[in-house]
């Protein structure tokens, strides 16, 4: 998949369409590792090549019925980052709250503020950000579209959803997947798909995907070979579930990959974070009223120095 989603996704703030698009970009994180729930047998009355065919369509259709403000917390080698969120018709807006779960100092909140004073007074500058994301979001329908084509998939028993991973109270399908030998990626931006194996869970009476865990169990090249590769092990972890009103949202994701960018640069993707606190915002806000609601929502006024609590 999903190179063009590892490489691009740290340096992105969300879009107006990307809470769809990081729901979308969970789909490809693919494969392997299981999960230590009690199974049971699946009874969808669908093979399951079907099965997953049906809910990538209907993830690729979804449409979120409401706008959502919410929380992420970013945790990297370099320490954690915490961000609100509130979709706008123009963009993902975005306000920076901590760091390593502290107020953001006085000079960190003036150069967040001018950031986003940017983004609202230069039109160039949205634009250019509104169209990296849905080239982004272009770049992760394709690899999805491919899901069902690149992989074969086998029932392996049932698991509760919980919180954060589908729904409540509904059975979730698990599906180991592995390559399809006679695969052939249409282009170098599904090559990754022929180097990954894992699990994924589906919500059959709602066509979602719940989660995917996977690995990469080769060395795999992107622009083959020429513009890089990703090592053998590399790590997907990604969660979805309901967030109210048959809305559903990417919970938490989980990312780490080594490897090189155009052979020589060295690339270590080593990031965990985790989606929360979805509120319904108000429908068609601007850039500029979103980014105001952000800053009356930030739970830290600008003269809070006090610890933010972690996650629990």
């Amino acid at each position: 998949m999903a190179t063009a989603l590892i490489l691009e996704r740290s340096a992105l703030h969300r879009s107006g369409s990307d809470r769809r698009q990081i729901r979308r970009g969970f789909l490809f994180a693919l494969m392997a590792c299981s999960l230590a729930f009690p199974r049971s047998e699946p009874n969808t009355g669908i093979p399951a090549q079907d099965l997953v065919r049906r809910a990538v369509a209907n993830e690729l259709k979804s449409s979120d019925n409401h706008n959502y403000m919410f929380r992420s917390r970013k945790e990297t080698a370099r320490g954690s980052q915490t961000h609100l969120y509130v979709q706008t018709k123009d963009a993902m807006a975005g306000l920076l709250i901590a760091n390593d779960d502290r107020p953001l100092t006085p000079e960190q909140r003036q150069g967040e503020d001018t950031r986003n004073q940017r983004l609202m007074n230069d039109s160039d500058a949205l634009e250019h950000k509104q169209k990296q994301e849905k080239e982004n979001s272009d770049r992760v329908s394709r690899i999805v579209r491919a899901i069902p084509d690149a992989f074969v998939f086998d029932y392996d028993g049932t698991v509760p959803g919980k919180k954060g991973i589908g729904r409540l109270g509904d059975d979730l399908v698990r599906l180991k997947f592995r390559p399809k030998p006679d695969y052939d990626p249409p282009s170098h931006t599904e090559q990754v798909l022929t180097g990954m194996q894992g699990v994924l869970l589906i919500d059959a009476a709602e066509d979602r995907i719940a989660q995917i865990d996977g690995t990469l169990f080769k060395d795999v090249g992107f622009g083959w070979g020429i513009l890089g590769h990703l090592d053998r092990g590399g790590h997907f972890l990604v969660e979805q579930g309901s967030v109210g009103d048959n809305d559903w949202s990417i919970t938490h994701m989980t990312l780490r990959f080594t490897g090189k960018l155009l052979l020589f640069k060295s690339l270590n993707i080593q990031s965990d974070e985790v989606y929360s606190e979805f509120r319904p915002a108000p429908e068609n806000l601007t850039f500029a009223q979103g980014i105001e609601l952000l800053k009356r929502e930030n739970p830290f006024p600008p003269d809070s120095r006090e610890a933010q609590p972690g996650p629990k």
